[in-house]
């Protein structure tokens, strides 16, 4: 009784935010319902006045859902599928997170943007966009200031790629007779799911190739996700070993902030694999990706209503920059490394 009298306020306009947003974002798919949340919930903090009697709701949903939302995408995973297909791009996967890190590194401290947001850039432009941010926020203790910044930032990014990389690969001479070449571009250049399908779908489109080009890109794009155990791991080890060498290390230990819902988020990985692989319908796990995908709407409607936009406008600058960077470092090795594996 006490968690409901605490957090039913702040759950509650949290969905009156999500729900709406949600549905639009089936509208407009390029845009997706998790960046009209987030901006929706910016809008609405500014007209109210008084929030303590939403916050430990809004905080709830922005942490726990989030986690949730991430631990839930697992069951969308048959590692089967993704390790037989992906494998043949996990070079350029491989390279094009390397790129995007080091990057982010090297201009976090040569324009000295704030670590946390460096990491949440670099990791979201990497592997897998909100999922990734949503994954590694609470590994590195980022507020939700800092998480609406990095995803505006991918989301701006991901929409500039969805629109012009149809036309880019045309003008490059992909393969216009199959998919595949385009769908492993799609696949590792575009880090949010909404705009590699909308990139794929177009392609598919443009030259009448049924779902090939978007069946290879989401399969890539999944590959891509698995990204998020070991960075995640990685992540928490080097948070870990800061806090031993600061005046509070006695207080400080790795139980407290390993990612456990990553591991949860591997079993649930696995469980699809298994009951796949014993006959189950992969499309048995639909209603659980769609919870997943809801939950990150929901939970970026918390973090807007955390979010001072004002702030986030004027600090917005150097992090776009940050993202503009790694987006084209991520393009071009994967361009690269693609004509010199003889896929384009």
């Amino acid at each position: 009784m006490n968690f409901i009298k605490n957090n039913a306020a702040g759950i509650l306009l949290c969905l009156a935010i999500a729900i709406p947003s949600w549905f639009l974002g089936k509208l407009f798919p390029i845009i997706g319902g998790a960046i009209i949340s987030i901006l929706a919930g910016m809008v609405v903090t500014l007209f109210i006045k008084d929030k303590r009697n939403f916050e430990k709701g809004i905080k709830f949903t922005s942490k726990k859902i989030l986690q949730w939302a991430v631990v839930l995408l697992g069951f969308g995973m048959n590692l089967n599928v993704i390790l037989q297909i992906g494998r043949q791009s996990l070079p350029i996967i491989i390279c094009t997170i390397t790129v995007s890190l080091l990057i982010a590194y090297f201009l976090h401290k040569a324009l000295k943007i704030p670590d946390k947001i460096s990491t949440l850039i670099g990791v979201g432009s990497s592997i897998c966009g909100g999922s990734a941010i949503a994954a590694t926020a609470p590994v590195i203790d980022a507020d939700d200031e800092e998480v609406a910044q990095a995803i505006s930032v991918i989301f701006f990014f991901n929409v500039i790629a969805a629109v012009i990389f149809p036309t880019l690969g045309s003008l490059l001479g992909f393969s216009q007779t199959d998919g595949y070449a385009f769908g492993v571009f799609a696949g590792t250049a575009i880090n949010d799911t909404s705009s590699v399908t909308a990139a794929a779908s177009t392609w598919d489109s443009m030259y009448g190739l049924g779902a090939f080009t978007l069946d290879t890109a989401v399969t890539v794009k999944l590959t891509r996700t698995l990204a998020i155990i070991p960075i995640t791991l990685v992540l928490a080890f080097i948070r870990t070993r800061k806090a031993k060498q600061s005046k509070d290390s006695g207080k400080f230990s790795m139980k407290q902030i390993f990612p456990f819902f990553i591991l949860y988020f591997v079993a649930a990985s696995v469980i699809t694999t298994v009951c796949v692989s014993a006959g189950v319908d992969i499309a048995a796990f639909t209603p659980l990706k769609e919870l997943s995908k809801f939950f990150i709407v929901l939970a970026m409607a918390a973090i807007g209503l955390n979010t001072n936009i004002v702030k986030l406008v004027k600090t917005g600058g150097k992090p776009i920059f940050l993202g503009l960077c790694c987006w084209i470092g991520i393009t071009v090795v994967s361009l690269v490394l693609q004509h010199f594996l003889g896929i384009w």
